[in-house]
C-alpha cells in the first residue's frame, strides 16, 4: 500500500461501490492510488478505471494497467475527460476529499500549521496562480473575514481578518509562523490546535476552489451515472458533507426542493445508509486521517 497516502475506510468504498468487473468506475481522488487499486483488483479485463489528479506529485504513484486512464487534472472537468475516453454513463464514482496524508507531511507545501518555516503555498496544483501568500497578503479585509468565516466557520473571522491586515503592514505573511504570530491574541495551550485547523482549511479551501469544483464534479457525476450507478462519498468537514447530503436528499448540490407540477419531488438518488459511515475504532488508531471521515454512498435511481 503507498506509503503517500493511506485509503480511509477502503472495504467501505469499495462494498458501496458494489464493483461489477465489467464496469466503467471513476476515482476523481486518485492520490496514492490505493482507492484505484483496489478497484482494478476487482475488475476484468473488460472493466475500466479513469483517475483525476491535478497534483505532479500523484504522477509518482501512477499505477501501471492498462485499464487505467489517468487524468491530470481538476475533478472538475469529469465529463469533458469521460467523454474523450468514450465514456458517459458510469458504474460508479468514487471521491475521497480534502487534503491527503503526504500534502500534510510535505513541508514545502504549506498545508500544516506543524513546520514554521514552510512556505504557505496549500496548491494542489503548482501550477495555479492563486497560494495561500496571495491570498493572506492581497485580500482586503472584508474578503479575508467572508473567506475564514464561510470556510473555516469561524466566530471570530472578522477580528482575525483585521490581526492579519494589522500584521503584514509590518511583515509579508509568507510562512506558517508569520500566520501564527499574526493570530497569536486567539490562540491558547487548549483551542490552538483545533482554531488552526479551521484557519488552514479555510484558506486551503479558498486556494484550491473546493467547494465550487466539489459541486460541479457531483452535478456532472450524477448526470454520468446510470441507474444502479453508485456514488461513494468521504468528506472531512461539514461544508463537505453537507453539499453532498443534499445531493442525495434533493438531486441537487443546493439543497432545493424543486418539485413538479403536481408537487412530487424528483427522485435522483437512493441513499444506502440513512446516516454516514464512519470509520470503525481499530482504523483510527491506525490512520488518524480517518477519524473526520463521513462516508455517504447513494444509487442513481
Amino acid at each position: 500500500m503507498s506509503k503517500y497516502h493511506v485509503p480511509v475506510m477502503l472495504k467501505e468504498c469499495l462494498d458501496g461501490l458494489q464493483i461489477n468487473p465489467k464496469g466503467t468506475y471513476v476515482d476523481v481522488t486518485y492520490g496514492g492510488g490505493g482507492h484505484s487499486q483496489a478497484i482494478l483488483d476487482m475488475l476484468d479485463d473488460e472493466g475500466k478505471l479513469i483517475v483525476f489528479d491535478q497534483d505532479d506529485d500523484s504522477l509518482r504513484n501512477r499505477i501501471d494497467d492498462s485499464r487505467l486512464y489517468f487524468c491530470h487534472a481538476n475533478f472538475r472537468y469529469l465529463e469533458n475527460f469521460c467523454s474523450y475516453y468514450g465514456e458517459d454513463k458510469l458504474d460508479g464514482v468514487l471521491a475521497d476529499l480534502g487534503v491527503s496524508s503526504h500534502h500534510l507531511d510535505a513541508k514545502n507545501r504549506g498545508f500544516s500549521f506543524r513546520f514554521d518555516d514552510s512556505e504557505l503555498d496549500m496548491r494542489m496544483n503548482t501550477g495555479a496562480e492563486l497560494s495561500a501568500k496571495n491570498v493572506l497578503n492581497t485580500y482586503d479585509q472584508p474578503r479575508l473575514a467572508k473567506v475564514l468565516r464561510s470556510y473555516g466557520e469561524l466566530d471570530r473571522a472578522s477580528a482575525m481578518a483585521n490581526a492579519i491586515l494589522d500584521y503584514r503592514k509590518v511583515k509579508p505573511i509568507d510562512t506558517v509562523l508569520d500566520l501564527d504570530l499574526s493570530l497569536e491574541r486567539f490562540l491558547n495551550d487548549k483551542t490552538r490546535n483545533k482554531m488552526l485547523a479551521k484557519v488552514y482549511q479555510a484558506i486551503r479551501i479558498e486556494v484550491n476552489a473546493e467547494i465550487v469544483t466539489l459541486e460541479e464534479m457531483l452535478t456532472q457525476a450524477t448526470k454520468m451515472l446510470k441507474p444502479g450507478g453508485r456514488l461513494v462519498v468521504i468528506s472531512y468537514h461539514s461544508l463537505e458533507d453537507r453539499i453532498v447530503k443534499n445531493l442525495i436528499q434533493t438531486g441537487n448540490v443546493a439543497g432545493d426542493k424543486c418539485a413538479d407540477t403536481f408537487g412530487n419531488l424528483p427522485q435522483v438518488y437512493s441513499a444506502v445508509s440513512r446516516k454516514p459511515i464512519l470509520a470503525k475504532a481499530n482504523e483510527i488508531i491506525a490512520n488518524n486521517r480517518s477519524r473526520s471521515a463521513k462516508l455517504r454512498v447513494a444509487e442513481r435511481i
